[in-house]
């Protein structure tokens, strides 16, 4: 086989926005060390990602098609395109199917003498595995969320029955590793607890991508030294022959070395949130809320969430994915003028990074608390799926950054937190002793976030080391 480009990566993202993104980050940064990047995407995907990397002329994009299967929607490209997260597990077993052209893609690369320095892909795509090792490619593994989240479910996983005999608020002590706050069975992701059902579907799938990650040459990890350093080592014992994690984030920042300070809006053609933000005049007086991409919640407790913003008594930008929910009757008047309610996509770093944002109603989705984190911006902490309790823990036990909601009892699957809940801890976080120490927490917390992509600085270093490493494979 030619030896590799020295100058050449392909980047293959999973299909969701949270993780595609980070990619894109880490894409630009790369090409800004001389490093020509390659997108593996489906042309769905490709028409967004074309629009984030328009003045990158070293990332190329390469599409495959995606397959079309029986029990998933024609069309869906992308989860948030899944019509609710039943289908997730049906959308997985589509991309198993990609492997077939993305052997074919590297295959052409290798042929015309330009082999690629590896393959960085998602977690999800284990499957690349298998063909980077058949084309002597090395491969490694991205993820999504902290290296600690990462080994909590990893160690879960490998002690599931043991953790499934305890009771739900029973304390979780996990062999070997040393957390920042009190862990129960609560808090895991369903999945990690269904670690024990090998008839489980999901659990199956899981179990595969697992063994190829574990199999990989190496882990990219978006998040600095200064936050995971307590926990690489033992996070980094879950993989064969030696493999290293590398922590290279707060990727976005890589974008955006200047200017990072919190500010009025600079953009010359502001979205509606930031000119309605540019007119609040208060500084940290706005709550930002938004639940992510991937959560399906009810109607029942958007309505609750509407009440309890408005009876905080505190402006804010509220981000809403549903197109069936609307206010409740005579919410509109109450709200007119002290909260904005958006549908469209919005830049959520940009409105995290104004100066009028003083909290975040958050999922915890890693990519939120890392926008989070860097804005010097306190979470209220609303974790909803996958690992987000995990981050929820972290941000408010380990950082003392944000405050948690509290959950409701006993009011049926599709309100888990009430009116009350939110209103008073909106209060809390933005007005309360509390929420002051979380912003003063948080602040600092974006400060080192910030120096570590800087020159010198920790995340800075290890992505040169990585690029050294890559060529000397």
């Amino acid at each position: 086989m030619p030896s590799p480009s020295a100058s050449h990566v392909v980047i293959f993202p999973f299909m969701a926005q949270g993780h595609t993104l980070p990619l894109l980050d880490l894409s630009k940064a790369l090409s800004r060390q001389q490093i020509k990047v390659t997108i593996i995407t489906t042309p769905s995907n490709a028409k967004s990602i074309a629009k984030c990397v328009p003045n990158h002329p070293d990332i190329h994009l390469n599409e495959i098609p995606f397959p079309t299967i029986d029990g998933l929607p024609k069309g869906c490209e992308n989860t948030s395109q899944l019509p609710s997260m039943e289908f997730l597990l049906p959308f997985l077993h589509a991309t198993k199917q990609l492997q077939k052209p993305f052997e074919e893609v590297l295959e052409t690369m290798i042929k015309s003498n330009t082999p690629p320095l590896c393959v960085i892909s998602d977690f999800f795509l284990g499957f690349t595995l298998a063909s980077c090792q058949a084309l002597g490619v090395p491969r490694l593994v991205f993820h999504g969320t902290s290296a600690l989240s990462m080994a909590i479910m990893k160690s879960s996983w490998v002690n599931a029955s043991q953790i499934n005999s305890l009771s739900m608020l029973d304390r979780v002590d996990l062999p070997g590793m040393k957390l920042p706050f009190t862990l129960t069975k609560a808090d895991l992701p369903a999945e990690t607890l269904n670690a024990s059902n090998h008839d489980d579907p999901m659990s199956q799938f899981i179990d595969e991508v697992g063994w190829a990650d574990a199999n990989s040459c190496g882990i990219i990890i978006n998040s600095f030294e200064e936050l995971e350093k307590d926990h690489i080592s033992f996070f980094e014992s879950f993989y064969m022959n030696g493999a290293k994690a590398w922590c290279l984030g707060p990727l976005f920042l890589y974008d955006k070395i200047e200017g990072l300070e919190k500010s009025i809006n600079q953009n010359q053609n502001p979205s509606m949130s930031t000119q309605w933000l540019d007119e609040q005049s208060t500084p940290d007086s706005v709550i930002y809320v938004s639940f992510g991409t991937q959560a399906d919640v009810s109607d029942s407790q958007l309505d609750e969430v509407a009440f309890g913003l408005e009876e905080s008594g505190f402006p804010f930008v509220w981000v809403v994915r549903s197109n069936a929910w609307s206010l409740p009757s005579g919410m509109e008047e109450k709200i007119k003028d002290r909260g904005l309610i958006v549908s469209e996509w919005v830049d959520q770093r940009q409105i995290l990074s104004h100066r009028a944002i003083g909290g975040f109603l958050s999922h915890c989705g890693w990519n939120s608390v890392l926008e989070s984190a860097v804005a010097g911006v306190p979470i209220l902490a609303w974790p909803m799926m996958a690992e987000q309790s995990l981050n929820a823990k972290l941000v408010v036990d380990g950082f003392g950054a944000g405050l948690s909601v509290k959950r409701v009892q006993n009011q049926g699957p599709e309100i888990l937190v009430s009116r009350q809940a939110i209103s008073e801890g909106v209060k809390e976080l933005m007005g309360g002793q509390k929420g002051r120490s979380a912003r003063e927490r948080a602040e600092a917390l974006g400060r080192v976030a910030r120096r570590a992509v800087q020159k010198d600085g920790s995340s800075h270093d290890t992505l040169s080391k990585l690029i050294d490493q890559l060529r000397a494979y």
